[in-house]
């Protein structure tokens, strides 16, 4: 399967007035950057579903509703979470069915939204691998629709909307900041990014490390899965399409330990009180960490992809006074 910018241009079409445009916000100094750089943050946790993946499966559910390819059964997606609630979304908005199966894992808080948006839930296995089995059989068995997290054309490319936004609300970016699972944000961003000439850092926990490893290998591998985002970044294995890209653009790879990204997430919300995933986090651990630095002047965007999180472990800094 490929992937090329013209397909994430379609997708804009087609999911216009159905997506929430994303929110970025004004530049200001890096602390952790060289002179002169600056950061802006792309607030795509307040996306329709608290995730990037709304634009994919958006696109996704009216590439076949449009095609007349969307069957009686509806959509089946096998998810950690945040994949499968932007599919019930999808779904619900043409009046399809969706079924989501999860690993046993996944957060309680995705598990009641995904029932209250009438998806028929599944919770199978330990790892999103059990999950994506499991919906293969029952995809083959009922005949309904096979969506995936981030491995088709249609769901990178609703991704790669996101890049398009991003460059009209801050035409001077020079790069953007995205965290990696399975690489379907990465492989739609860097499509659209390529053609700006915008450079594409992709983030990854030290331990969940698909396409770090994929381009180390110069081929999709199989990696271990454990980290404390390993709900919405535990994938097993990189896309052949994000691993393309990453060549194509000559993406920059960084890995960052679960210690920092717990900090970065805990910053977000002392100094921004914005709550989100760790998942998200993972890209903003990137710049605190060194990671990837900065040249001087240089200008990153970082994309805060989803918040279906549960902000109860989030603690105020101590303050004084009234």
């Amino acid at each position: 399967m490929s992937l090329s910018y013209a397909d994430v241009t379609a997708a804009r079409a087609r999911t216009a007035g159905h997506t929430r445009p994303v929110a970025v916000s004004a530049p200001e100094p890096l602390r952790e950057g060289g002179d002169g750089a600056q950061v802006c943050f792309a607030y795509e946790c307040a996306q329709h579903t608290g995730s990037f993946k709304a634009r994919g499966a958006f696109n996704f559910v009216a590439a076949h509703a449009g095609n007349g390819t969307l069957p009686p059964a509806g959509l089946v997606i096998a998810s950690g979470g945040n994949a499968g609630l932007a599919c019930a979304w999808a779904a619900q908005r043409h009046g399809a069915a969706a079924t989501v199966f999860l690993p046993e894992s996944a957060p309680a808080v995705k598990v009641a939204r995904l029932h209250a948006l009438g998806a028929h839930v599944h919770q199978v296995g330990s790892e999103y691998a059990e999950a994506l089995e499991a919906s293969r059989k029952f995809a083959a068995e009922n005949d309904a629709l096979q969506s995936h997290a981030y491995d088709l054309p249609h769901i990178a490319a609703g991704a790669g909307t996101l890049l398009e936004e991003i460059r009209e609300a801050r035409p001077d970016v020079d790069t953007v900041v995205v965290a990696v699972g399975g690489g379907g944000l990465f492989a739609g961003v860097t499509a659209a990014a390529h053609h700006h000439g915008i450079r594409v850092v992709a983030a990854e926990p030290e331990h969940c490390r698909a396409l770090n490893a994929a381009i180390e290998a110069g081929a999709a591998v199989d990696v271990p899965v454990r980290s404390v985002a390993a709900d919405a970044l535990g994938a097993r294995h990189a896309t052949p399409m994000a691993l393309d890209w990453a060549q194509r653009a000559d993406a920059v790879s960084v890995l960052v330990p679960d210690d920092a990204i717990v900090a970065a997430r805990q910053s977000l919300w002392d100094d921004r009180r914005v709550a989100v995933e760790h998942a998200a986090a993972t890209a903003y651990a990137a710049l605190r960490t060194g990671a990837y630095r900065p040249a001087p002047g240089e200008k990153v965007c970082v994309v805060l992809c989803g918040a279906n999180t549960d902000p109860s472990d989030l603690g105020s800094p101590s303050v004084t006074g009234r």
